[in-house]
């Protein structure tokens, strides 16, 4: 990494530049109902491998809305920092990945104000997707021996065999690379590993901190940037006591104890050394804001020339004339589902109808696509003693996934046909000053990976979000084969779209229009339907960039 001579020596001063905070919306309400934290703390050493010594009614109400404007992209709370603006894009349009994300390693003594550095740059960054990696989250688990020697402070946490460095390796590779991550969560009074580990996803940055941050060569390859945090000893001791005693329970002999035969000599021999790596050197740690300032700006000009650019335009005119893709089902159009299309297309339709007959169209469209599900033949015997070749669901588990807001009104027909399936939602929505697609909202059920999941919204019309929600998927080690696509109307455009950059998602809708006209809406189209469905209002002119839920 090639950093500016200034970043290169020693920092000092006394400035910080601190972020706004605020923004409303959708975001912050369903962070409130279902809780989804974003920011988390974190793998086997090998001294071979280390450096030598380092519900809706059905009367109208009033549209509320949640776009990405330019606020701070930040929500205080009593108990945590939301980040709510959105993450654009970061994969093109063949569906992989385009930028990895930015990796910061902060290294330094115990107690030297590593984590405090690391959330003032990210209060200063003022950038969304921002996860913070501790390795104190990587210690190894400890056999009954380690147990007990840790109990009478005489095991050597200060060491690099005290970490998982290949589970911590493999952990920042897969963050840089946008995948999903499991995160162990370390419990410093049992000194052991939780049962439950935590989920963490989506980094457009990461910061990384620990004592051996620097201690491992393949671990070093995934930083970016190496910042090393100095901060006197006898400073690092008396944060240390505080720390140990007030936090995890120990008593000052114990702290004074582990210091002087385990931290000290640690810090001599393994950690001081590593200072020679770091492409910037901050003294005082946390108080150092200029430092923080000149790091926080570098960061920012890295991430710009990272940036991707969607060109909407270009990605509606790629797949002209061409044939619809074979991964396509189309329910057939029979007079039922004519007439139902007839109804629901028509401007004049009230809303309960409008929502009777969508409800129809949902359940032909979700059994529809359960049959596109694998099978294996099953033998039953029935009440009369015979027996009955049948067929059964050869999978582990189905999922439904709907692309709020308007996918959420297919999850009752899901219901309907899957006994006890799971559902998560994804929130994507249109930036209004850029016109991509940004990803604001994400649960999805555990250990999705091994399932089929049924995608659900109701218009596709570029096919942006949809493929926004499929590379999440993806993200999420959900297998490509195993994800439908199902939509009550999609344009053909967003079905070129999605199947060139996912040639093996099933795509299953009840109709497919020809166009989409300059403001991408479907022609002839169905209006917006979440605003029909809630009945919100639209204004007269609307367009898709600025509703709530966008056809895309």
């Amino acid at each position: 990494m090639t950093t500016s001579p200034i970043l290169n020596r020693h920092l000092t001063g006394n400035r910080i530049v601190m972020s706004a905070v605020k923004k409303e919306g959708r975001v912050a309400e369903m962070e409130n109902r279902e809780k989804n934290t974003h920011l988390s703390t974190s793998c086997d050493g090998q001294l071979d491998r280390l450096i030598p010594l380092m519900s809706a009614s059905l009367t109208p109400r009033k549209r509320t809305t949640s776009q990405c404007k330019s606020e701070p992209p930040l929500l205080r709370t009593s108990k945590r920092t939301i980040y709510t603006a959105g993450r654009p894009p970061w994969y093109n349009e063949h569906g992989t990945q385009s930028k990895e994300a930015f990796v910061i390693g902060l290294c330094g003594g115990s107690a030297s104000g590593k984590t405090t550095v690391a959330r003032k740059i990210i209060e200063a960054l003022d950038v969304p997707w921002v996860v913070l990696l501790s390795m104190d989250s990587f210690y190894k688990v400890l056999t009954p021996e380690q147990q007990t020697l840790a109990a009478s402070n005489d095991y050597n946490f200060d060491h690099p065999d005290a970490f998982d460095f290949d589970l911590l390796t493999n952990t920042v590779r897969k963050l840089k690379k946008g995948k999903s991550v499991k995160i162990p969560v370390y419990d410093f009074t049992t000194h052991g590993r939780q049962k439950e580990w935590k989920t963490v996803y989506g980094a457009s940055v990461i910061i990384f901190e620990g004592i051996m941050a620097f201690a491992d060569k393949s671990l070093l390859q995934l930083l970016d940037m190496k910042i090393f945090v100095d901060t006197d000893s006898d400073i690092r001791l008396v944060r240390r006591l505080r720390r140990d005693i007030t936090e995890r329970g120990r008593d000052i002999e114990g702290v004074i104890k582990q210091y002087n035969k385990f931290v000290k000599p640690a810090f001599e021999q393994y950690i001081e050394p590593t200072m020679r790596l770091a492409d910037i050197v901050v003294p005082r740690g946390g108080g150092n804001m200029v430092a923080i300032d000149l790091i926080v700006q570098h960061v920012h000009s890295q991430l710009e020339e990272r940036k991707l650019r969607w060109d909407m335009a270009a990605l509606a005119s790629a797949h002209q004339a061409q044939p619809l893709p074979q991964t396509l089902s189309v329910l057939e159009s029979t007079p039922q589902v004519k007439g139902m299309h007839t109804i629901i297309r028509n401007k004049e339709t009230s809303r309960d109808e409008f929502i009777f007959y969508s409800k129809r169209l949902m359940r032909l469209l979700i059994e529809r696509a359960l049959s596109f599900l694998p099978s294996q033949v099953h033998i039953v015997q029935t009440p009369q003693g015979e027996d009955y070749e049948g067929k059964a669901f050869l999978g582990k588990r189905i999922t439904g996934v709907s692309i709020l807001r308007a996918g959420e009104t297919m999850e009752p027909a899901l219901r309907a046909v899957c006994k006890d399936v799971r559902i998560g939602k994804i929130l994507i929505q249109t930036n209004q000053d850029t016109g991509e697609p940004e990803l604001h909202y994400l649960r999805l059920p555990k250990d999705i990976s091994k399932d089929h999941v049924i995608l659900m919204d109701c218009t596709v019309s570029t096919g942006a979000a949809a493929m926004m929600a499929v590379r999440v998927l993806l993200d999420h080690d959900v297998q490509e084969e195993k994800i439908m696509l199902v939509s009550l109307l999609m344009a053909e455009m967003g079905v070129h779209s999605v199947a060139y950059a996912f040639p093996q998602v099933k795509i299953i809708t009840t109709a497919v229009d020809k166009t989409v006209n300059d403001l991408f809406h479907i022609v002839p189209g169905i209006g917006n339907f979440g605003d029909r469905y809630f009945g919100t209002d639209a204004p007269p002119d609307w367009s898709d960039e600025e509703m709530d839920e966008p056809s895309y």
